[in-house]
């Protein structure tokens, strides 16, 4: 479509304020963007529409549409909500660069220029097909009865004979087609998520091409529509919240045409990932008012009040109050001020759905707050199987994180760490202030280990484990390094084994029958390697006070 076009339809509420003599430049898509430099986000022939969130002076102006026109920008549109009237050095700047720019008045949603021209530019040139897409469109926004993405990926899978589905940052499953065959299985859907995040935390521009075994896939982005209040400034804000189209093809072939088609289909697909995003406002509503009663200090019985009014929105036609787990999740990034809390309850509403559940409208069980960088969940358990053994069968931290470590793995790269903990179930309101400070210590826990995703259980915390991640680090080095040190240098020089060999025998709880069985080797054999250790380190392996500084040592290091 051209620009012509837009300025003559007057429910976009578009007001031209420069690039008279451009008005025949042709729209292959439309983006929504705040960021200083979205060029990672652009293919060229955009519209760009922009609430001017990225402008701090006067002087922004210029480098922001000397980037928009290097990417090949068709126009750009400003809007009048944040800032009022268009500033005059922005005009100037797209006057100097010939760029269109059109102001949008502030009655005008960002969404609906979105979905006019996702509707004109995919009827212009997908035909028939575009005009069932449209359809569902307007099924999708007036209500959930349209179906879903679903409908969209089987218009894909008949009339253009794609396989497709679209995944959660995780690889879960959200959409399927039915003519797309078999589902993907488990291991192709979280390394489809983990290649998705990578390309995206280095920049690389979608859509993203994957090769498992003998079969390609391109992986498109599923952003938001632009409803969200706040448009994100680093990618890192987002990255992990963020749905994927995988289409089963090779793209990189593709015309223009087939291209703007598919990003298109994200755009309907993010609509319906809105209305998910805003069926959340009510449990994580609910949430902030428990944990901020909880916080201050509340009454039990005010806490309890709000609980039940919590239980039926999460377990409805449950006949009696539920019992409850808290989980409390960090995300850290190194270097950068971005707050951690948003992203934190964005992966705590993924990664505490059942992984087996399909579709966005999937019934979450449970209701997520954050403050700060950190990100607090309620999940309530059916007070039946509760009272049986709470810990089993409610959320295990030691398989929580199983599915979804290795994408999220890449999601966080090098610079990024999530870290979790798990209470125990309690079963009334005056629990639940322990509950929280027992999530905060396993979370805590679970920070003191290596890795990028990481996460512990009350269980843990009965253990002299709970003590280690309060130890100043360099106690930690000076206390691992007196002890192993020694046997380190010793192995190093020798290939003797003694650290392995300390490690069984202490496992094997200092029997030597045992532990010379697991390390296949003579008893004597055995007690000279033991011998050797005790006269390096100046310990005895006999005194059970040695034998737990050596425990504790081979934990921190």
């Amino acid at each position: 479509m051209r620009l012509r076009a837009l300025l003559d339809t007057d429910a976009l509420g578009l007001k031209l304020l420069g690039g008279e003599d451009e008005l025949d430049r042709t729209v292959r898509g439309v983006m929504t963007t705040d960021l200083r430099d979205p060029s990672r986000y652009l293919a060229g022939g955009e519209l760009v529409l922009t609430g001017l969130a990225w402008r701090r002076d006067a002087d922004d102006s210029e480098p922001f549409v000397r980037i928009l026109v290097q990417a090949g920008v068709t126009a750009l549109a400003a809007g009048e909500a944040e800032l009022g009237d268009v500033p005059e050095d922005l005009v100037v700047a797209c006057a100097r660069h010939r760029l269109p720019l059109f102001a949008v008045h502030e009655s005008v949603a960002f969404a609906t220029i979105t979905e006019h021209v996702v509707r004109q530019v995919s009827g212009e040139r997908a035909g028939d097909l575009a005009a069932v897409v449209d359809r569902h469109r307007r099924m999708m926004t007036s209500g959930p009865a349209g179906g879903g993405p679903d409908v969209v990926l089987d218009l894909l899978g008949t009339d253009l004979d794609l396989r497709a589905w679209v995944l959660s940052p995780t690889g879960r499953p959200i959409a399927g087609s039915k003519t797309a065959g078999p589902a993907l299985p488990a291991e192709a859907c979280a390394r489809l998520a983990g290649e998705h995040l990578a390309a995206t935390r280095t920049g690389r521009r979608g859509p993203h091409r994957v090769t498992l075994g003998a079969t390609t896939y391109s992986l498109f982005p599923v952003r938001s529509t632009g409803r969200s209040p706040q448009p994100a400034r680093d990618v890192r804000e987002t990255v992990l919240s963020d749905w994927l189209l995988a289409v089963e093809a090779d793209a990189g072939d593709w015309p223009e045409e087939r291209l703007d088609l598919l990003y298109g289909v994200t755009q309907l697909i993010a609509v319906e990932r809105d209305r998910r995003d805003a069926a959340r406002t009510v449990r994580r509503r609910l949430a902030q008012e428990v944990l901020e009663l909880v916080r201050t200090g509340a009454a039990p019985a005010e806490i309890a009040a709000r609980l039940r009014v919590a239980a039926p929105v999460l377990l409805p036609g449950l006949g009696s109050a539920p019992h409850w787990q808290v989980v409390v999740a960090r995300v850290d990034w190194d270097g950068e001020e971005i707050e951690g809390g948003p992203v934190a309850q964005a992966l705590l509403e993924e990664v505490l759905v059942d992984p087996a559940v399909a579709g966005p409208e999937h019934l979450d069980r449970i209701a997520v707050a954050h403050t700060g960088d950190e990100a607090i969940a309620l999940v309530p358990l059916p007070a039946v199987s509760a009272e049986h053994d709470g810990s089993e069968t409610g959320v295990l931290a030691d398989t929580l994180l199983a599915s979804v470590r290795e994408p999220l793995t890449a999601g966080l790269n090098d610079d990024g760490r999530l870290t979790l903990g798990v209470s125990a179930a309690v079963h009334s309101a005056e629990g639940l202030r322990g509950a929280l400070e027992e999530a905060r210590h396993a979370r805590r826990v679970a920070a003191a280990r290596p890795g990028r995703v990481c996460a512990a259980g009350h269980q843990e915390l009965a253990s002299h484990v709970l003590l280690l991640p309060f130890v100043p680090d360099d106690v930690r080095r000076a206390f691992t390094a007196r002890l192993l040190d020694p046997l380190r240098d010793y192995d190093r020089r020798h290939r003797a084994e003694l650290i392995p060999t300390l490690e069984a025998f202490l496992d094997c709880d200092g029997s030597w029958t045992r532990c010379a069985t697991r390390l296949h080797l003579h008893v004597n054999t055995l007690r000279y390697r033991v011998g050797r250790i005790e006269q390096l380190t100046s310990r005895d392996l006999s005194r059970l006070e040695d034998k737990l500084d050596f425990f504790l040592a081979l934990r921190m290091s």
